[in-house]
């Protein structure tokens, strides 16, 4: 494929855009607003007269991954504005949580040409970061033609995202070899670019490796426990994700109803905000007593057996107030979801067979000790009653794989260094 037949297939595709915001628009309102940025056009320019680092967050996993590289952009290059791009309204609320005023947030327009040069020709930046593996082929043209530094950090890509792009390889090719440089996560993502024709290839490492958790986390975890009841145990399912006709929560109420530990609370906390209302009713259906996060108010009944964690930005709070997190996005063929900030926390974790999104990590977590995997339902049950009886053993082996957990992510900072410094020649050139 050229670029010119991917521009023409995108216009095809472009008058059915507000239909696909209208219909995503009816689960999650955001998508109704801000539809001009979409297409390029903005409001008034910055009058300030800094100049602009731009860094690509696509959602929430990139914008929280590229929080201790914004600080360290904040805190370097105070006199330059940091404008974040988003292509999800969870991604650009996580933004304004964590960074508030410090930075600006918009929707990255639609890679059609016109989109692309009014995004550029209003902010005009002195250096673009896309974050892990966003290859938009117009956008990453056009920042080469004006001679705009155009950066891939924190770069992953998955052996079956590798075949994919080799189905377009010529289009590939020449979009990563019109970026400045590519600063890849591991040695075994460096090497899949470079299959695809990636030239200025280095490794830096993580970057989610270097997010601290939140002061308040363990604060607010500890309140929730209060309320939860400081001697039941914890089970935490993070992140749980659909997929099909399939949905995780399904298997992990499976493997509740098989490991019988008394006064197990379990906590659900769907990845996406659209499928709070989703898993209420489905676990109203199935007949199981829980509550609400967004509703609780007093401490939680002892015939309660499950808190559905419905809040955006508290995920750093329910492991803090758990035993032992289940990492979702693993049991179902997603690719999993990030295990590192469960093991920052110092928690137990369990991470299902799924999990090439985040293979180094998990691999990494699964030999240091931090984690277990669980291959199905059955698996998950045993797991669980493994780690959350009530004896002497269960206590010491959440203790020795918390231990391994901090001991693990400590090991692996570093990125955010590096990757500055990538940064930081582009800026001086």
């Amino acid at each position: 494929m050229t670029r010119m037949i991917y521009t023409f297939l995108l216009y095809i595709l472009l008058p059915f855009t507000p239909i696909k915001l209208l219909l995503r628009g009816i689960k999650q309102s955001e998508y109704r607003q801000d539809w001009g940025e979409r297409f390029g056009f903005y409001a008034a320019k910055n009058t300030s007269n800094k100049k602009i680092i731009w860094l690509h967050c696509v959602s929430v996993g990139e914008t929280r991954a590229a929080e201790p590289l914004v600080k360290a952009l904040l805190l370097q290059y105070p006199q330059h504005q940091i404008i974040l791009s988003h292509t999800t309204p969870t991604g650009r609320a996580t933004s304004e949580a964590l960074f508030g005023d410090s930075v600006s947030r918009v929707y990255l327009p639609y890679d059609v040409p016109f989109a692309v040069r009014r995004f550029l020709n209003h902010f005009s930046p002195v250096v673009g970061v896309l974050m892990e593996t966003e290859l938009w082929f117009n956008l990453i043209a056009e920042c080469k033609n004006r001679n705009v530094p155009l950066l891939l950090i924190n770069a992953r890509l998955s052996e079956r995202s590798m075949l994919g792009y080799k189905k377009i390889y010529n289009l590939a090719n020449e979009g990563l070899n019109n970026l400045t440089t590519i600063a890849a996560q591991t040695q075994e993502d460096a090497e899949r670019l470079q299959n695809l024709g990636a030239k200025n290839t280095s490794v830096m490492g993580n970057l989610k490796f270097d997010v601290t958790p939140p002061y308040q986390a363990r604060n607010l975890g500890l309140a929730l426990r209060e309320l939860i009841g400081k001697n039941r145990p914890v089970f935490l399912a993070a992140s749980t994700r659909a997929y099909t006709s399939e949905n995780e929560e399904t298997f992990i109420l499976q493997a509740l109803t098989q490991t019988h530990i008394p006064d197990l609370l379990t906590i659900i906390v769907p990845r996406h905000p659209q499928r709070f209302d989703e898993v209420a009713a489905f676990l109203s259906k199935q007949g199981w007593a829980f509550v609400r996060k967004s509703t609780l108010n007093k401490t939680i009944s002892s015939n309660t057996n499950i808190l559905l964690g419905d809040t955006m930005g508290e995920l750093f709070t329910y492991y803090a107030a758990c035993d032992v997190a289940f990492i979702g996005g693993s049991l179902l063929p997603l690719g999993g979801q990030n295990i590192i900030e469960a093991c920052a926390m110092a928690k137990p974790v369990l991470i299902g067979p799924h999990t090439y999104n985040f293979s180094n990590a998990t691999e990494l977590a699964i030999n240091s000790g931090a984690a277990l995997l669980v291959e199905d339902v059955a698996d998950l049950a045993v797991k669980l009653k493994y780690l959350l009886s009530d004896t002497n053993a269960s206590f010491e082996r959440r203790a020795n794989m918390s231990k391994a957990a901090l001991e693990f992510t400590r090991n692996e900072t570093g990125a955010t260094q590096r990757a500055m410094a990538l940064l930081s020649s582009v800026l001086k050139s």
